[in-house]
């Protein structure tokens, strides 16, 4: 009987694997060079982390268990209520700003769909202990640096932004009470998948009041900032959010990403925590789930026992990110093929015993060389080896840049034939064997 993978997770073949750690080692790469340092954390947590910061409905949404002491544990599904503990732990130690990125392996309890799987990969930044509004661009920055460095343009993503701060301001405006903002933000959050009397209906069994829905429908199809101004009567908060969100717009036009850049109110992000600038990156043609999505969330780290400390981030799942690059024909054009450096070969089965030390010499200095594995050496001095033809086949099928041939050249003159595979028409020429290993040093 054949036993299949579990539905949700993936198998990494070859292939696939040279796709997925593409994919890591750009994220990797944009996170130092954008200033933030790797860390991880264990991949399963205490149950009661998730409960803080999700509320109790999060237990049917991951993998739990109880390990042998009766605890209960869960497999993460996310990420950052473990930064959450491990700054706090360390909260009094560690210098500010605190610039980290992960990039975990998560699994999450729920029904597979189209980018979106019960096991995958995540990439999250995180920057903690700033309150000014450029940390915000500063975490928005560093993902499209991400999505320019991996080929897609404004006309594929595109980054939308708002402000969870300036959307609760605007629904007290409207006389919200602020114990029902939780369940209006997840009914906000829903718009732009759901069909429009859906979402109205919706909307009015939250907000009754035909005055105060209108005006929240108004807000969240505000074209700019400078729309929402029109809209609501000033207060504090309303201008501090406002702008808050000229700065991220101004930043990131200095940065030269302006044009990957819209303002956005139908951004809410469904969780209650976030406190602020909030942003999405979705495909234009808006096919696709979110690409990813973050914001500001000031009070997570007091809500897991510690300070109150400024905080923003985002999270950076790789299922979506894979649809969409292959989708534009962008893995097949960038991930790397694999790459043999050297195949050694011999012309005669009396070389057998030297192709042995040869390749081994050649992995020594740090290049990567293979050999047949139908040659044979007793320790009798017996041997076999295939035909020069058959290696040399097997060099092209592995893809190899450079053939090194052993022949009566090596009996001889100590010498190596080496062929350049790289060329349509190879060309080979002879090199000493100890010139030939001192130069590959």
């Amino acid at each position: 009987m054949k036993i299949p993978p579990v539905k949700g997770t993936r198998d990494f073949y070859p292939p696939q694997m040279a796709i997925r750690n593409w994919i890591i080692d750009g994220w990797k790469q944009v996170s130092v060079r954008n200033g933030f340092e790797e860390y991880d954390g264990p991949i399963f947590e205490l149950l009661q982390m998730y409960q803080i910061k999700s509320g109790d409905e999060i237990v049917e949404q991951l993998f739990s268990l109880q390990d042998r002491g009766g605890r209960d544990l869960a497999i993460r599904p996310e990420i950052t209520p473990t930064l959450a503990r491990m700054v706090n732990q360390q909260i009094n130690a560690l210098p500010r700003p605190i610039k980290w990125f992960s990039v975990p392996r998560l699994c999450r309890a729920e029904r597979p769909q189209k980018g979106r799987l019960r096991e995958f990969f995540q990439w999250n930044v995180d920057i903690i202990g700033v309150d000014r509004s450029t940390a915000d661009a500063e975490v928005i920055l560093t993902t499209l640096d991400y999505l320019r460095m991996v080929g897609l343009t404004n006309r594929d993503v595109q980054a939308k932004i708002s402000s969870r701060k300036l959307l609760a301001a605007v629904l007290r405006g409207v006389g919200i009470p602020e114990e029902k903002l939780n369940s209006l933000y997840a009914v906000l959050d829903k718009k732009a998948k759901l069909p429009a009397e859906t979402f109205e209906a919706m909307l009015a069994e939250q907000v009754p009041d035909s005055n105060q829905a209108r005006v929240i429908q108004d807000f969240m199809v505000a074209r700019s900032v400078e729309d929402v101004e029109s809209l609501v009567d000033f207060d504090d908060d309303i201008q501090n959010a406002i702008m808050n969100l000229k700065i991220v717009f101004h930043t990131l036009d200095l940065m030269g990403v302006s044009d990957y850049c819209v303002f956005d109110p139908g951004i809410v992000r469904g969780l209650a925590y976030y406190t602020g600038v909030v942003f999405e990156v979705h495909d234009v043609v808006g096919e696709l789930r979110a690409i990813c999505g973050g914001g500001r969330y000031d009070n997570l780290l007091r809500d897991f026992g510690g300070p109150r400390i400024p905080a923003t981030g985002m999270g950076m799942g790789d299922a979506v990110l894979e649809i969409l690059l292959a989708e534009k024909g962008l893995l097949e054009r960038q991930v790397p093929k694999p790459q043999l450096e050297y195949y050694v070969t011999c012309a005669d089965a009396i070389f057998t015993k030297d192709i042995f030390t040869i390749t081994a010499k050649i992995r020594e200095t740090g290049h990567s060389a293979a050999f047949n594995y139908g040659l044979w050496l007793e320790p009798s001095g017996t041997c076999e080896a295939p035909s020069l033809s058959k290696q040399l086949k097997d060099a092209a099928k592995q893809n190899a840049s450079k053939c090194v041939i052993i022949g009566q050249e090596y009996a001889d003159k100590r010498e190596l034939v080496i062929k350049d595979m790289t060329k349509d028409q190879p060309s080979q020429a002879q090199v000493g064997v100890d010139q030939f290993l001192s130069d590959l040093t």
